[in-house]
């Protein structure tokens, strides 16, 4: 019986031998017009098995994207609702709120936007980008807000957010009628920011190199973005305290849902997991006291 190991050949343990360096060429991707790549797509599409899943959600994202692309918003969605119909797991999902995220920025559908993007925080509640993107959204709807009430004054800042969109970051200061909407829209910008700084700050423990770096400098965005909509010691204090209950290592590890199956996956909706436990503190109630420091009132009108 041969000892393990007695059989190997010599030549697995000698030096490799110093090979010629042959310069490798330069990858260039290929670039052609939307309607021609949309055609090409679609033919492609009739080419591919029916049982090749894989590729065929490949093929379907690409033609969603073309659509979008050439202002074919209504068949680009139907595409995706027929993504949707074939997913079988969170990644699927995901590849699916991400492409809509990426269509309704294209055809300027805040609305629709959020929706896809609260959806998202509730696949991942522990990925910090979808909340600041989210966050990012917010803020879209306060300027929106602000350029269609003439009495409200508002101080535009340089960009803080760069996920999507890269909107600026404004500093309301509201006044009747719109004061409840106005200070929902806040109110929901402030919690899903400092969400993203609780997930930053804990995450960046567990980096190093160039994703510490990526991880300091969005922290220092949205220390930014909170200084600019500016509340309150008290407002900062509640809205961490709810947005930070579920933050404990254990949880965390036990919700990573990448790649599992869509059967035990239950979307909860946005606002009965974070935005009605914040209500619950009276933060926007009669009694809820000042949303913003002092200092948003002594701004007079530009």
């Amino acid at each position: 019986m041969d000892i393990f190991g007695s059989t190997f050949d010599d030549s697995m343990f000698e030096e490799a031998r110093d090979k010629a360096n042959v310069p490798l060429s330069s990858y260039k991707a290929k670039f052609c017009a939307t309607e021609k790549a949309l055609n090409d797509y679609t033919s492609c599409l009739a080419l591919v098995p029916e049982g090749n899943l894989t590729i065929k959600r490949d093929v379907l994202e690409a033609m969603a994207r073309c659509l979008s692309h050439i202002g074919q918003m209504e068949q680009a969605l139907e595409t995706v609702e027929q993504l949707s119909k074939e997913a079988t797991n969170t990644c699927h999902l995901t590849c699916i709120l991400l492409l809509k995220v990426n269509i309704y920025q294209y055809c300027r559908d805040l609305g629709n936007k959020i929706i896809a993007l609260q959806q998202l925080c509730c696949l991942h509640p522990y990925n910090q980008w979808h909340w600041t993107s989210l966050a990012d959204g917010y803020i879209s709807q306060l300027e929106s807000l602000s350029s269609q009430a003439p009495g409200l004054s508002f101080l535009p800042q340089e960009n803080t957010l760069d996920m999507i969109g890269q909107q600026q970051v404004i500093q309301l200061y509201p006044t009747a009628p719109e004061r409840e909407d106005r200070d929902s829209l806040w109110l929901k910008a402030c919690m899903c920011l400092l969400r993203a700084r609780l997930l930053l700050r804990i995450l960046r423990n567990q980096q190093s190199s160039f994703v510490l770096q990526s991880s300091e400098k969005a922290l220092q965005r949205t220390e930014e973005a909170l200084q600019h909509l500016d509340p309150t010691e008290r407002t900062l204090q509640l809205v961490t305290e709810v947005m930070g209950e579920d933050l404990v290592p254990e949880k965390m590890r036990e919700e990573n849902q990448d790649g599992e199956s869509l059967d035990n996956i239950i979307l909860k909706n946005f606002e009965n997991r974070w935005w009605n436990r914040l209500l619950q503190t009276g933060l926007l109630g009669p009694d809820g006291g000042k949303l913003t420091t002092d200092k948003t009132e002594s701004v007079s009108e530009p």
